[in-house]
C-alpha cells in the first residue's frame, strides 16, 4: 500500500450516526482506560508488575500500546471485540455497515502490521480480547516478562 493509500483510507468520510442512541455509544467509546484495560492492568499490578500505558513500544513507530514492559520488550494491547472484529464476539453494524466494515478491516491490518513491526524489532506481542477472563490474562503476561528478565538478567 502506498503512502498516498494510506492517506486516502484515513480521509474516509465518516457517515452522520444512524440515531440518537448511536451517537451517545460513539461518545461514549474511550480510546483508553476502557474497564478491561483497567481491570488487566489492576491485576498485573496486584502482583507486583510495573508497567507504561499506552505509549509508543517504538519511537518511530506511531502506534501505542495498552501496557508495555520496556526492559523486557514487551507490549500488550486490549482489544475491544466491536473495534476489532473478535471472530467469537465481534457484531457486524447494521446502519453504515460498508462504512464499518471497512473500518474495522483496517483495524485488523494496522493490528497486524502492528504486531509484525514490533516481533521484527525484537518485541513479544499480547493481544487479549475484552472479552477474555482478566487473571488467565495477567499470568499468560507476568509469565512471559519473567521469562524474558530472566534471560536478559
Amino acid at each position: 500500500m502506498s503512502m498516498k493509500d494510506s492517506k486516502n483510507r484515513r480521509k474516509q468520510k465518516v457517515p452522520p450516526p444512524s440515531s440518537e442512541a448511536a451517537l451517545s455509544r460513539m461518545k461514549a467509546a474511550k480510546p483508553k482506560d476502557t474497564a478491561p484495560e483497567m481491570a488487566l492492568r489492576s491485576e498485573i499490578h496486584r502482583r507486583g508488575y510495573r508497567y507504561r500505558v499506552d505509549t509508543k513500544p517504538l519511537k518511530e513507530l506511531n502506534r501505542r500500546a495498552d501496557i508495555v514492559f520496556r526492559p523486557t520488550k514487551v507490549a500488550v494491547f486490549v482489544d475491544g471485540c466491536f473495534w476489532h472484529g473478535c471472530p467469537i464476539h465481534g457484531t457486524q453494524a447494521k446502519a453504515n455497515s460498508e462504512f464499518w466494515q471497512t473500518k474495522i478491516q483496517q483495524n485488523r491490518e494496522r493490528d497486524a502490521d502492528t504486531t509484525l513491526r514490533l516481533e521484527e524489532a525484537g518485541w513479544k506481542v499480547i493481544r487479549v480480547w475484552e472479552h477474555e477472563d482478566t487473571k488467565e490474562a495477567a499470568e499468560i503476561i507476568c509469565a512471559l516478562v519473567r521469562e524474558r528478565r530472566n534471560k536478559n538478567g
